[in-house]
């Protein structure tokens, strides 16, 4: 456990402007990057006890995160 965010923009650096542009011009992917903040924000606070939950859950939700992280990498591979 790193307590370090996992910002898309550093995940994948040299997609920034493909994503921003993708955020603009595709509502589904525009909802995926939404999703995969809103989680990776749940699971940061969990990490830092800033909003302490049972391991089962915060399992649960860095594995949607990671499903998320792949489905936006397929896309930005398109």
């Amino acid at each position: 456990m790193s307590h370090t965010p996992h910002e898309l923009a550093e995940e994948f650096p040299d997609h920034v402007e493909k994503m921003s542009s993708l955020k603009q011009t595709d509502a589904h992917f525009a909802k995926l990057f939404e999703s995969y903040h809103e989680i990776n924000r749940s699971v940061h606070r969990a990490e830092t006890n800033v909003e302490p939950m049972d391991n089962l859950a915060e399992t649960e939700l860095r594995k949607k995160r990671g499903a998320l992280k792949d489905e936006i990498w397929s896309y930005l591979q398109k």
